[in-house]
This record gives C-alpha cells, structure tokens and sequence, in this order.
C-alpha cells in the first residue's frame, strides 16, 4: 500500500525530540514494519532520518519565509497550493494520512477529489490553543481551513473525548470521528534495566516540553513539600521549554541550598529517554488545569512502559489511562499538597511502588501500542484488511494463484 503522511505544521520537526515529533516518528515505524511504501511531506525536518524510517521518501513542504504573525497565517495559508501540487505529483496513493495543522486545507480534500481514502489525526484543538496561548492574526482563515479539512476527511481520529467534540462541532457531524488514544512502543524499554530503588534516595520524574499547562510548576511545589519529609527526594526533569528558566529560578527561591535535589536535564533524543527514565521511581503528569487536559499525553504511556508508577492530576484522557490504585494514584488538578501526600505514599511504601509499576508495563502491552492504534486506525479508515489481503497476494507462490 502506497500512503502519503503530510504533516504542514511548521512547529512540529518531524525527525526532532518534541513529543509530537516522536509521535509522527512512531505511526511512520507502524506503516513501516507493515511493509508500506510511505511518503513524508513536511514543513521541517529536525534532524536526520533514523535509520529504521530510511526507506521513507521525505518531501519539503516549501512555505515563504515571513517577518511577523499576519505574514506567517498567510504563508501557510498559501503553502496548500504547494501539498496539492506533491500530492498529486507523487500520487497515486491508497490512503493520504494527516497530522492535522493550522491553515493545512489540502490534503483532505485533495484525498477525497480523488477518492484516495483519507485520514486525519487530531491532536489538540488547536484553534482554541493557538488563540489562547500564541494569538490568532487571521482567525477567520484559521477557522475556514479547519471545516474544509474536517468536513472533507473521509475519517478522523481524535485522541481524547474532549478532542473528539471540538472536531465534531467544527465537521458539522458525529459521523466518521472516532476517539484513539495514543500508544507507546514498549520494546524501547526493554533494553534498558532500571536501576533498583536506592536505600536513601527517591527519584521523582517529569518528562516532557515545560509549557504552562504540563504544571511543573505545582510539581515544584509539591516536591518542597516533599523535600521536607524525605530529604534524600530527588526531582529529574526531562524536557525544555518557554518555562525552563522560570522553572529553574522557581526551584532556588523554594529548595535554597537544596535546590541541587532538582536536575533540569534539557530536551533529549528520543533514544536516550528509556535511559532517564531508568533513572526515576516514579513518573509524573501534573496538569494544573482539568480544562486544558485534552490531549492523550506520550509521557504517561512512556512512563508506563517503562514499569513506573505513575502520579497525575486525575483530568481529561490521563484518568483512562492511569488506574487509580492499581497502576498510579490519580490527585486533583493544581494541588500541590495532594500531590505531595500521593508522592510520598508512593516513596513510603516500596512493595506498592513496584506493584503500580508492574501494573502499568500489563496495561501498556494490553491497551496502549503503536501496533494496536496503527491497526485501529487502518481498519477505521477501511483499508486495513484490503492492505493485508494484497500484501498476502503479492506474497503468495505462483502455484497457489
């Protein structure tokens, strides 16, 4: 099968260390390891092919430089022209699968003007985000290239339920909008061998872009409150952002002298995350909003995969994925003392530490991969079984045809 990933989001570098980058990376390894010819159009690179995607054909997507926010909607706006002109200049395909962008109008119903079957992942509602966090200059453009690209999918995924419902207010219809989380691969943990708890030492974790709502800002206040009571504590932060230095002065005003507990390690490759995820005890997801929770975070997943327990705020998709209880404790959002008392108890007790995190690595292998959400996704979009059929056929002795 012939597919065509486009991603025309200029914030996402496809072969970068940002989550959503590991997400496009993940899907293209799914399509992959299926034996798919796959063809990657994409604003931004971010680094070299890994050597596992090398098969995949990457296209640049040309967008116009631009000097300020007005200029850049319309660029992208533009740049439409330019996926139409690779789409059908590489076609034909038999599926066209998208990331889907702001200002991004072509791919879908390029797909459906050829009667290519078309898929279109969302990830955020992303003109709610984009107007609350970074400003809109063209919103009413923002918003038309939506609909048509929503209206036009032949199928959507969406990977929460709040997700779900901003896609099908703006489609116009329930019709076609299935809700898939995310998925994690596990193998990449499997090489990697956790440290063991330390006597006097308790690693807390964080993983992942430090933005306003990942909430380690709560996490910081939570682990002064922690620091107090078990003084060996220790707070690893994977991950950069807009946030870092605030974050970092933030630690110092609190934790004084002992502002050293807490190691800002910065963004890293995705290969060298099951190394520092070998090195914590516990994994964390502190959204400080349950309203701003509408994503189906990798940093959950990935903590799980690699046999953590995990603490979160209970909001959004994060309470689907963590069973209170069994695989983590759930806190309310924004409560920095809540999430003290639930890392703690966790600390304290280092039979129910590895508990969770058992649990959590089952529920990963029994609900959460890539395999499994590739899988949903082809079957949803009703190539699936076709793909496999002809893959058999081609395949197939000649005396047997």
């Amino acid at each position: 099968m012939r597919i065509a990933y486009v991603c025309a989001d200029p914030g996402i570098p496809v072969f970068g260390c940002k989550g959503c980058s590991v997400h496009v990376q993940e899907v293209l390894r799914e399509f992959v390891r299926r034996g798919h010819s796959v063809d990657l159009l994409a604003m931004r690179t971010g680094g070299d092919v890994p050597a596992d995607l090398a098969d995949v054909r990457v296209h640049l997507i040309p967008v116009a430089a631009a000097a300020d926010r007005s200029r850049r909607e319309v660029a992208l706006h533009n740049a439409n022209r330019a996926v139409r002109e690779l789409l059908s200049t590489l076609g034909p395909f038999d599926l066209v699968y998208e990331r889907h962008a702001l200002f991004a109008s072509a791919a879908m119903p390029w797909s459906a003007e050829t009667d290519t079957p078309g898929v279109l992942e969302v990830n955020a509602p992303l003109l709610a985000e984009q107007a609350k966090y970074r400003g809109l200059a063209h919103d009413d453009l923002a918003l038309a290239a939506a609909r048509e690209s929503l209206r036009a999918a032949g199928t959507v995924v969406a990977v929460s339920h709040s997700v779900a419902q901003y896609v099908r207010e703006l489609r116009g219809s329930h019709e076609g909008v299935h809700v898939v989380p995310n998925g994690v691969d596990p193998r990449r943990f499997d090489k990697v061998p956790r440290r063991g708890r330390q006597a006097e030492e308790f690693t807390i974790g964080f993983l992942g872009t430090l933005k306003p709502w990942h909430g380690v800002d709560v996490l910081l206040d939570a682990f002064e409150l922690v620091h107090r009571w078990s003084p060996g504590a220790r707070l690893l932060i994977v991950g950069d952002g807009p946030q870092r230095d605030a974050l970092q002065r933030r630690a110092g005003e609190l934790l004084g002298d002992a502002g050293s507990r807490v190691e800002f390690v910065g963004a890293v490759a995705p290969d060298d995350v099951p190394r520092l995820l070998a090195r914590m005890d516990v994994g964390t997801a502190p959204y400080a909003d349950a309203q701003d929770c509408y994503f189906s975070p990798l940093k959950v997943l990935e903590y799980m995969a690699a046999g953590l327990p995990v603490v979160a705020s209970d909001a959004g998709q994060v309470r689907e994925m963590v069973a209170h209880e069994r695989t983590g404790l759930l806190v309310a959002p924004g409560d920095a003392a809540a999430l003290a008392v639930a890392l703690l108890t966790v600390a304290d007790d280092p039979a129910l530490c590895e508990r969770f995190g058992t649990a959590a690595r089952d529920a990963v292998l029994q609900r959460f991969t890539w395999q499994g959400v590739v899988d949903c996704v082809l079957r949803l979009a009703g190539v699936g079984a076709r793909a496999e059929a002809d893959a058999a056929l081609a395949a197939a002795p000649l005396a047997n045809l």
